[in-house]
């Protein structure tokens, strides 16, 4: 059984000092055997990085902490990027690559999350492991090529890189319409997209690494629906956006990742 993620985007919100405050809620309110269960991973603005680290360190939280975005060259005049290494450095053990906010807002291609991906697998430091975004528009959906929009996604993020551990690579899908418009995949919608990802990293990486890798779902996961979303065979998680940004609701979906597997 594929050990489930929950994994916190805190996106552009918190100070250091709101930053220090939330990760320390969390690990007030989080018990050791959790991660027995599941892995938890918050995911900061990049100022608060440290921060948050010293925070579940001090405490000796087994919480993941990863960033929300990094830069594929090692370093350089690259004005306002961070590096694989600077994230490393940090504390960070996993990073987002290609959160639909990145491709929208900012204009990140196919070929840019592929050079981050690749960035993150091939760093020869400690292992770093990209959580790879894919997902679809409202009008891709109602187009009804979003199964086809989608594995394209993961192909060209993927396209050239050699993935020989499970844990190197975790995939989110993140439908664009249910992303913060308080709409919400249903389960069955959720796992149909879930499982044709699945079937698409068998087709790239074999069907056994395909079997063990995590794939999340990342659109607007909250307490009332989360039970009905893990209960499906190819959704291993989720990564939250807004309900991430309360410590009660964040634990609460551990929680809910802990009962599923026992």
């Amino acid at each position: 059984m594929r050990k489930p993620i929950i994994a916190g985007n805190w996106k552009m919100n918190n100070t250091v000092a709101e930053g220090v405050v939330l990760a320390q809620e969390i690990s007030n309110n989080f018990y050791r055997d959790y991660t027995e269960f599941v892995d938890v991973i918050i995911c900061p603005p990049a100022v608060d990085l440290k921060a948050v680290k010293g925070v579940l360190e001090f405490d000796k939280r087994d919480i993941y902490v990863g960033a929300q975005n990094c830069y594929f060259e090692p370093s350089g005049a690259y004005t306002g990027e961070i590096s694989v290494k600077m994230i490393s450095d940090a504390g960070c053990d996993f990073c987002i690559v290609g959160h639909s906010e990145r491709r929208e807002i900012f204009g990140e291609t196919n070929a840019m999350i592929n050079d981050k991906v690749r960035a993150l697998v091939e760093y020869q430091g400690k292992k770093m492991t990209p959580i790879l975004c894919v997902g679809e528009s409202l009008a891709v959906r109602e187009s009804g090529d979003y199964i086809d929009y989608v594995t394209k996604q993961a192909e060209a993020a993927l396209a050239g890189i050699d993935i020989f551990d499970a844990d190197q690579l975790v995939i989110a899908y993140e439908p664009i319409w249910a992303i913060g418009t308080g709409r919400t995949a249903t389960p069955e919608q959720a796992q149909e997209v879930c499982a044709a990802i699945r079937s698409c990293l068998a087709n790239i990486l074999g069907g056994a690494m395909a079997e063990k890798i995590r794939v999340l779902y990342g659109g607007s996961m909250n307490e009332g629906n989360v039970d009905s979303l893990l209960e499906q065979p190819d959704i291993d998680g989720g990564l939250i956006g807004g309900a991430s940004l309360k410590a009660s609701s964040f634990v609460n979906l551990v929680k809910a990742a802990v009962e599923c597997q026992k």
